[in-house]
């Protein structure tokens, strides 16, 4: 959620009960500390930053975490071990984002808060393995006995919901449909590709370098016309570059940008307020759980 997710999408959520998200991954620090103190003027304190363990100013952005007193931090793409006890100690509840099994038993070790088993299907970085989102959840669900499991990829609706809190989750994450609202940060050209996606209009590439999950874009074909003829790392590297993601998100550059979305992309088919995204949500839920009910007393 770079370049989708700042203080205004993460209160939208918060107003409507959910855990709104700061994506601080696309955040210099001085645009981090903007975002924490707009959102904490805005009265809101359900939200979490998340804080991806690769990020070169980490350290200024722990500083700022800390000073801002944020309750709940979403870390990824590292070792969960590095800094889990260190927030905890200043408040901090710690969920980390896993991808498989392994990664599942060190952030355990690392004494984290909660999990977020994210499938293949999300969009942006992803992992290697491929697992989907309702392969993951069960296959974890038995190591996790006291400890939130969440899970996130491929969940757009109600019944998806559903579907995840039945193989064992006990909540879910919800990125491309609120990367498609009106209170994300995301360039309208952005948000209309993920209204226009269809199935299979996505995939995800760039496992030598860091898997993600790209729509089919000019610059999609320059990466499959790399693999084509042979590319090294080092080629595929130099032909990503610095800030793809922004042109893509942010700046809607349709020629030289990524644009990363999730699979579910196909289902979405218009952009809306948040408010009116968690009412379709709800009433979802809620009509799934009555037919299942339903459906239960047939048996």
């Amino acid at each position: 959620m770079v370049w989708c997710s700042g203080w205004k999408l993460a209160s939208a959520v918060a107003r409507e009960g959910g855990l709104g998200v700061i994506g601080s991954g696309s955040m210099y620090p001085e645009i981090l500390e903007e975002h924490l103190t707009k959102i904490k003027q805005a009265g809101i304190k359900n939200f979490a930053v998340n804080l991806p363990l690769f990020y070169p100013q980490i350290e200024e952005h722990l500083a700022l975490i800390r000073i801002h007193g944020v309750q709940t931090v979403i870390t990824s793409a590292g070792n969960p071990k590095t800094y889990t006890r260190a927030l905890q100690e200043q408040g901090c509840k710690v969920f980390h984002v896993v991808a498989n099994s392994k990664f599942t038993l060190k952030a355990l070790e690392a004494g984290v808060d909660g999990i977020i088993a994210e499938g293949f299907e999300a969009g942006g970085h992803n992992g290697k393995d491929e697992l989907t989102t309702f392969t993951l959840i069960p296959q974890l669900r038995p190591l996790i006995k006291n400890i939130p499991l969440v899970a996130a990829g491929g969940i757009a609706t109600g019944q998806s919901i559903y579907a995840a809190m039945a193989l064992g989750a006990d909540g879910v994450q919800i990125g491309t449909r609120f990367a498609a609202s009106k209170e994300s940060s995301a360039h309208r050209l952005f948000k209309e590709a993920i209204v226009k996606a269809g199935d299979g209009d996505t995939l995800l590439t760039l496992k030598e370098i860091t898997p993600v999950r790209l729509l089919k874009t000019p610059f999609f074909h320059q990466v499959m016309e790399a693999y084509q003829r042979g590319a090294s790392t080092e080629e595929l590297r130099t032909l990503l570059g610095k800030g793809r993601a922004k042109k893509g998100i942010f700046e809607g550059n349709w020629e030289e940008g990524e644009f990363e979305m999730g699979q579910v992309a196909g289902q979405i088919n218009r952009i809306e307020t948040v408010e009116n995204i968690f009412k379709t949500l709800l009433r979802e839920l809620s009509a799934t759980q009555k037919r299942m009910e339903a459906l239960s007393l047939g048996f």
